[in-house]
């Protein structure tokens, strides 16, 4: 399929049937952490970006599958950039409650919060997962690097009416980059900015997969964790940190055999696995957890072959060697 992928063990919601709205990048930020790549041409207006009609008929024949519908716990509007900057956003999202009782997620940027017609469209969402990296615009024109025009000032203004509006479940997303929004005026201003929000929980990260740009490095363990100190203290909400070990767990959990997936062959794992990777890069062990393939030394050379024809590459981040589509570079 073309804008449906997955599932996919997602640490936070479970087993995640993504909904890519975009063929390619479509976004109006340029975040330097961005795990999709760069954006060439940063667009700010809502417009028909994509064929709404396609992303239903595959909805509808991804549904029509029990064993399948049956594998997952949610659906996860997302995109190759920011999805609700597609004009038929809210037609795709109604669409799915029609004909699921899945939960539904969205995520999001937050930046067209403002917009009424897009608050309006995420009425009929489950889970709402908006980011907002920074308030003050120095750092957030640092970190996510904006279209020109977008004030960070109006953003927040969209997200806490929206938080008061909307009556599901808001996740707000943080991302530090180290030396970019993670100073104490960064934190001080953002718990300013979150306080008169209704948020269900928190979620801190940080640069973990390999970013658009290399200058973008992780904060410490030891600095993350502080900073969710200071936001439980402050906010008195849960706040989550990225843990690689939970996320093991769960995802092990989740995943028995290649049938469980709904993948009923080799070849046809191969190519969800060449999906995913357009979409985000994974490590081999990553991959085996999703689609349990006998172990990431297994994955690896089962790969191989598609990294020496220049479908897949290889990317060293960290301490991990990370697998990427093509299209991504």
């Amino acid at each position: 399929m073309k804008y449906i992928f997955g599932p996919v063990n997602s640490r936070r919601l479970g087993r995640s049937l993504g909904i890519d709205l975009f063929a390619g990048k479509i976004c109006n930020l340029n975040c330097l952490y961005c795990e999709v790549g760069v954006t060439v041409s940063p667009v700010r207006h809502r417009a028909v970006y994509t064929p709404t009609r396609a992303i239903i008929e595959e909805i509808d024949t991804f549904c029509a599958d029990p064993l399948r519908l049956a594998s997952i716990d949610v659906f996860t509007l997302t995109a190759k950039g920011e999805p609700t900057l597609h004009s038929g956003f809210g037609e795709i999202l109604r669409h799915v409650k029609q004909v699921t009782d899945k939960l539904v997620a969205v995520l999001t940027n937050g930046t067209t919060l403002m917009l009424p017609e897009v608050r309006h469209d995420l009425m009929a969402a489950d889970i709402v997962i908006p980011s907002l990296d920074a308030a003050r615009q120095e750092s957030f024109v640092r970190v996510d690097r904006p279209a020109a025009g977008l004030d960070v000032q109006e953003i927040i203004a969209g997200l806490t009416i929206f938080s008061h509006e909307y009556h599901g479940s808001i996740w707000l997303e943080v991302l530090f980059v180290q030396g970019c929004n993670d100073t104490p005026e960064d934190i001080e201003a953002l718990l300013a900015a979150i306080k008169p929000m209704r948020l269900d929980r928190i979620q801190l990260n940080t640069v973990i997969r390999p970013p658009a740009e290399q200058s973008a490095q992780a904060v410490s363990d030891e600095r993350l964790a502080e900073i969710a100190r200071i936001f439980r203290e402050e906010l008195a909400l849960p706040v989550d940190l990225p843990s690689a070990r939970t996320a093991q767990v769960a995802q092990t959990q989740q995943s028995e055999d290649l049938k469980k997936t709904g993948v009923s062959s080799l070849d046809e794992a191969l190519g969800e696995i060449v999906e995913m990777l357009q979409r985000r890069p994974c490590t081999a062990a990553d991959i085996n957890r999703t689609f349990q393939l006998g172990g990431p030394d297994k994955v690896e050379q089962l790969l191989e072959p598609l990294v020496n024809s220049g479908l897949l590459h290889k990317q060293d981040y960290g301490d991990e060697c990370y697998y990427q589509g093509s299209s991504m570079t």
